[in-house]
């Protein structure tokens, strides 16, 4: 009964050691299931949790470029906007000759060819204003004979893109280009940017300053605001997955330190523990070397 006794201490504290060996040797309270089965459950969707965690950062990164990329376009838009309207008034004011026309008219062209370029614009490979179309170029320039501006096609969809930045919460990136030709016509009779250009380089090659100072200027602060409004959509966004970064981070922050809670293993207190354990073990060793010695006659005596 002594010697049995004697091997269950001993293998108890034999495993003790060696569990609080395992612990400082890989750093972890839980090694294997076994050693605490709800700790390691835990610790489980603990890690699943962070795993989500990191692919919605991921996401709301690339949507945050993403939605940047935009912006960036569109205040190249903006810029050359603003250049063809004062060319607009400038060959309205009526003091212009054929020369000035024709040079405002290329200047416009080149203008209208760089709003082209910038609504072109791609991101990773993929075209930003391309509705879900993102590999197909959304915008293109069409022309006459004569190398004049007629209008601007759109080839890619109206629809934006879905993005899931968090569990239960779903974005839409601002990706439905044909909101740039801003169409109010009919499929007949079309009345888009494209047909507006068309009419204002009409307009500059009879040099019609009526037509340019009145129905033109009108029609085209209308464009030029709609392209302003699509911004201010783009700006909410961006205001949005901020935030969203933010909640991410910090989200992510507190996972890590609930894991680190449940698994990381405090080496000071764990050693100290160990020490304790150890000492423990070879006084076990030390009363069983006696143990063993010991006889039937020893109890008789």
């Amino acid at each position: 009964m002594v010697y049995s006794d004697f091997l269950s201490n001993l293998s108890v504290n034999s495993n003790n050691v060696q569990k609080t060996m395992s612990q400082l040797s890989s750093s972890k309270q839980v090694n294997k299931s076994s050693d605490d089965p709800l700790a390691a459950s835990q610790i489980m969707n603990l890690k699943d949790l962070i795993s989500q965690n990191e692919s919605d950062s991921t996401t709301i990164s690339d949507s945050l470029t993403w939605t940047q990329t935009q912006d960036s376009a569109l205040g190249d838009v903006n810029t050359a906007m603003l250049r063809i309207k004062t060319l607009i008034q400038s060959s309205a004011n009526g003091t212009s000759d054929s020369e000035e026309f024709e040079a405002n008219k290329n200047e416009i062209q080149q203008n209208i060819e760089s709003i082209v370029d910038s609504l072109n614009t791609n991101y990773g490979g993929k075209y930003v204003f391309a509705g879900q179309n993102t590999t197909t170029q959304p915008f293109s320039v069409e022309k006459d004979e004569n190398g004049d501006i007629t209008g601007i096609k759109y080839s890619g969809t109206d629809d934006n893109l879905s993005r899931e930045i968090s569990k239960g919460t779903t974005v839409n990136l601002v990706t439905d280009g044909s909101q740039f030709l801003d169409e109010t016509g009919t499929s007949t009779d079309p009345q888009n940017l494209g047909t507006f250009f068309n009419d204002l380089v009409t307009a500059l090659n009879k040099g019609d300053t009526t037509s340019l100072s009145d129905d033109i200027m009108s029609k085209f602060e209308g464009y030029r605001q709609n392209f302003v409004n699509v911004r201010s959509k783009l700006g909410s966004l961006e205001n949005q997955l901020t935030s969203a970064q933010s909640r991410n981070e910090t989200e992510n922050t507190n996972l890590t330190d609930s894991l680190s809670n449940k698994q990381d293993v405090d080496v000071a207190s764990k050693y100290v523990e160990y020490t304790s354990q150890m000492a423990t073990y070879q006084a076990t060793l030390a009363m069983g070397t006696k143990v063993m010695q010991t006889s039937v006659m020893d109890y008789m005596k």
